[in-house]
């Protein structure tokens, strides 16, 4: 790709978009100290790489979009350091689910020295593949993982952008323990806390870096 000079149309609209990010994330998001797991600073974090989409995929839905967090390098750092830190006690492997949990997944697995398990729709996987279906707050999923994607026992964290209703993370732990994995922990970035998926995940303990 050629480099545009700084005073270039590209890099004045980049210049404005991000002023429009951080305007829209810091009111979209939350009015109030932003709140998490993981404490308010790194809540905050989250929040102000978040831009509330309006109709999206289906009207009535406000999709959270978190491209720009993942697109600020320092504040994507923080995040995966912040993940990482959450289990001092370590794990083998992380599992990422499709598709943004895939981003988080392979950073988390980069910064710790471990392998990563992607966590795929359906039809998407090569080889012979265990599945569930799920219902999501607007529609119904299948999530499919190979057979063979963890060894007995592996401690395995499972990471996915948000959390909602509870459907996609409860399919997605309950793939890994039919091909092997002992769930580690289960982490996500943001959590929409309206939606209860939290209670619907019980007793599993969920790691939340904002909470919503």
């Amino acid at each position: 790709m050629i480099a545009e000079p700084a005073g270039s149309a590209s890099h004045r609209t980049t210049a404005r978009l991000s002023a429009e990010r951080r305007a829209v994330s810091l009111c979209a998001v939350t009015d109030q100290t932003p709140r998490g797991d993981s404490g308010p600073e790194l809540a905050a974090v989250v929040a102000n790489g978040t831009i509330d989409v309006p109709d999206f995929p289906q009207p009535g839905i406000v999709f959270k979009d978190l491209m720009p967090l993942f697109a600020d390098g320092a504040s994507f750092r923080r995040v995966v350091d912040g993940i990482v830190a959450h289990y001092p006690g370590g794990f083998d492997v992380v599992a990422g689910v499709e598709a943004r949990g895939f981003v988080v997944a392979a950073a988390v697995a980069y910064a710790t020295g471990t392998g990563v398990v992607p966590v795929r729709k359906a039809g998407k996987l090569p080889r012979k593949a265990l599945s569930a279906s799920y219902a999501l707050e607007y529609g119904e999923a299948t999530l499919e993982v190979h057979e063979d994607a963890f060894i007995a026992g592996q401690r395995v964290l499972v990471v996915d952008d948000v959390l909602a209703t509870g459907g996609t993370a409860g399919a997605a732990i309950e793939l890994v323990e039919r091909a092997g994995g002992t769930v580690a922990g289960f982490t996500v970035l943001m959590e929409l806390g309206f939606l209860d998926g939290r209670e619907r995940l019980a007793p599993r303990t969920v790691h939340a870096l904002l909470t919503v």
